[in-house]
C-alpha cells in the first residue's frame, strides 16, 4: 500500500508527540513520591501506565480514521488519544486532574472520554471490546459508513468479552476492527504462560472473519494491515482481527519494579526503535530529508511543552463540584 509524504511525515510527528508526552510524564509522575514511592503524592497521583515504544499499533491504525469514527482503548491509552488527534491541552490537564481537563479532572489518564473525537477508554481489561461493537452496530443502523475501532492487550484477548464481541460482530458483520497489542506481557506474565495460541490472531477463524498478524513494531507494516481492514469494514464487509507485536518500555505501571522482565530487555527492544526506523524510510525513500524529521520533531516538542504547561497552570475542580457532572444535568 502506498503511502503519501503528508501521511509519513504526520505519522513521523505523531509517534515524536506520543514519546515525548509519555516521557514527560514519566517525570512528572515522580514529582513528590521519591524517595519513598507513595502513589498519592505529588501533581499526578494514583496509577500511571505509559505507551512509550507502541507507537506504531495507534498511528498505524488512526492514520485510516476519520474524526467522527469511533475508538476504544484501553488503561494504556495515550498513544491512541493522540493518534485520534485528541486535544493535547485537555488530554494533559485531565491527568492533572484540573478542570480544564476532559472530564473535569474527575477521570485521569485511564478515563479518557472526548466526543469530539469520538474516542473513550476504560481500566477495566477488556471493556473496551463490546463498546466498540456497541458503536458500529449504532453506525450500522444508521446506514453510515464509519468504524469503530478496539485496541485490547494480548492479556484481554483471553477475556469473555473478546470472544462474545467478535462473535456478534461477525454474526452481524460489523464494521468494527479488532485491534490486539502484544507487548509480551499480561502485567507481568509472559504470553506462553497464559495464550493457549501463539497468535491471537488465529482465533478470527472461530468467528469466520479475516485474522492478520503483523510481527514487526514497524508503523507502515500497522499502517498497510489496518488499511485493508478499515476498507473491509467500511465496504460493510464485516470485522477484521489484528494482532501486532510491539514493545513496551516501561513497566506496567510506573512504579513497577519488573523483576518478573530480564534486564537486558528493554535496550534490546530500544536498538529497533521503531521512530527511527520510520525516519530512515522517509529518507531512503525520498518521501522526506533530514530537515523535515527535525522540523516535525520539533513540532511535537512544542505541542507536548504547550501541553503540559497549560494543565501544570490550571486550577483544580473546586470542593463543590465533587458531585457534579456525574450523571446528566
Amino acid at each position: 500500500m502506498a503511502v503519501d509524504r503528508t501521511t509519513l511525515l504526520t505519522m513521523y510527528r505523531d509517534m515524536w508527540t506520543i514519546r515525548l508526552f509519555e516521557d514527560a510524564m514519566a517525570a512528572a509522575y515522580l514529582e513528590g513520591k521519591q524517595p519513598v514511592f507513595n502513589i498519592a503524592a505529588g501533581p499526578v497521583p494514583g496509577e500511571m501506565h505509559l505507551a512509550a515504544g507502541q507507537e506504531p499499533v495507534a498511528v498505524g491504525v488512526c492514520a485510516h480514521l476519520r474524526r467522527e469514527d469511533a475508538v476504544a482503548g484501553t488503561h494504556r491509552p495515550h498513544h491512541f488519544a493522540i493518534a485520534k488527534g485528541m486535544d493535547l491541552r485537555r488530554m494533559a490537564a485531565e491527568i492533572f486532574g484540573k478542570v480544564t481537563g476532559l472530564g473535569r479532572g474527575k477521570g485521569g489518564h485511564m478515563h479518557l472520554f472526548d466526543p469530539e473525537t469520538h474516542f473513550g477508554c476504560g481500566g477495566i481489561v477488556g471493556a473496551g471490546i463490546p463498546h466498540a461493537v456497541g458503536a458500529a452496530l449504532a453506525f450500522k443502523k444508521q446506514g453510515r459508513d464509519n468504524v469503530a475501532v478496539a485496541f485490547f492487550g494480548d492479556g484481554a484477548a483471553n477475556q469473555g468479552a473478546f470472544h462474545e464481541g467478535l462473535n456478534l460482530a461477525a454474526l452481524w458483520k460489523l464494521p468494527v476492527i479488532f485491534v490486539v497489542e502484544d507487548n509480551a506481557w499480561a502485567i507481568s506474565v509472559p504470553k506462553a504462560k497464559s495464550t493457549a495460541i501463539a497468535s491471537n490472531a488465529d482465533r478470527a477463524a472461530a468467528y469466520g472473519i479475516p485474522g492478520v498478524y503483523v510481527g514487526e513494531n514497524d508503523a507502515l507494516a500497522v499502517y498497510e494491515a489496518a488499511g485493508e481492514a478499515v476498507a473491509r469494514a467500511r465496504r460493510g464487509e464485516g470485522p477484521t482481527l489484528l494482532e501486532v507485536k510491539t514493545d513496551r518500555y516501561y513497566g506496567h505501571f510506573q512504579g513497577d519494579p519488573e523483576v518478573y522482565r530480564p534486564k537486558d530487555e528493554v535496550p534490546r527492544l530500544k536498538a529497533n526503535d521503531p521512530i527511527d526506523r520510520l525516519g530512515r524510510r522517509i529518507l531512503e525513500t525520498g518521501a522526506g530529508t533530514q530537515a523535515d524529521l527535525d522540523a516535525a520533531r520539533e513540532e511535537a516538542r512544542a505541542k507536548v511543552d504547550d501541553a503540559f504547561r497549560f494543565a501544570r497552570e490550571s486550577p483544580y475542580p473546586s470542593p463543590e463540584e465533587a458531585l457534579m457532572h456525574v450523571f446528566a444535568e
